[in-house]
């Protein structure tokens, strides 16, 4: 049986100053699915999202990415299984080319010749900007930029694709082409956000991380629904926005 994408147990974690951000956070994410984590501001959100690669350790309980315990000796592996798309792509990109940014990781990897040559283009082909491999990134638009972003963390082939809040300052049309792309991967996807109704529409499962706990996990649709939960945990839908009339209409 393949081990699941992430298996987080026990998981808590208080900050030098003492802030406790989780209080003993259980999950588990099978290989190849797209789940959406939502929350109020200062859930833990991003404490959870740190721990994935190891950035932040040292708490109660553990995470493990395909089978593998995320510790230190283990940490350049599970840094190239877990993959981490920030909501700024600027802060991603900083090489004089789109080609040479999704290169960086592969090539630090040590990674060379025809096989970097054909990482790099197939990350490029898988979001749509192979055209632009010899462009600047600061001569793209913005939602350009984050797609060249999602490429660079495709190139380091992921176990599990990290986005935080992805539809965020996109326009229509942008926010469009990144769902389908992030619909036509084969990675494991874990999408922070805000953005309910693209949470709706990308991630069949959701979790809802409030107070430093799993409050809730299931359909995306049933958790969107229940106005109650939602109100308890401080989401709200947009005005006139049904997730049951967006289930049906997945259907």
């Amino acid at each position: 049986m393949t081990a699941p994408s992430l298996e987080v147990s026990g998981l808590a974690y208080a900050y030098p100053d003492g802030h406790q951000a989780l209080f003993g956070v259980d999950l588990t994410i099978a290989r190849g699915e797209r789940v959406a984590l939502l929350g109020p501001n200062g859930a833990g959100k991003t404490t959870l999202v740190l721990h994935l690669n190891g950035i932040l350790g040292g708490g109660a309980g553990s995470v493990t990415v395909a089978g593998l315990p995320v510790e230190k000796r283990n940490v350049a592996e599970i840094r190239r299984r877990v993959g981490i798309v920030f909501q700024d792509p600027d802060d991603q990109l900083f090489m004089p080319t789109v080609r040479e940014d999704v290169a960086f990781g592969p090539a630090t990897a040590g990674l060379r010749g025809a096989e970097l040559t054909a990482r790099v283009e197939a990350a490029l082909e898988r979001v749509g900007m192979a055209e632009f491999a010899d462009r600047p990134p600061h001569h793209l638009s913005f939602g350009q930029r984050r797609r060249v972003a999602v490429a660079t963390v495709l190139a380091m082939e992921p176990e599990i694709l990290v986005l935080d809040e992805p539809s965020s300052n996109l326009d229509p049309a942008s926010r469009r082409e990144l769902a389908d792309i992030l619909r036509s991967l084969d990675v494991t996807v874990l999408m922070v956000t805000h953005d309910l109704p693209y949470a709706m529409e990308l991630c069949p499962r959701s979790l809802i991380l409030s107070d430093g706990i799993i409050a809730a996990d299931g359909p995306t649709g049933d958790i969107l629904a229940d106005e109650d939960l939602m109100h308890r945990h401080r989401l709200e839908l947009p005005f006139g926005y049904d997730p049951r009339a967006a289930a049906s209409a997945r259907r």
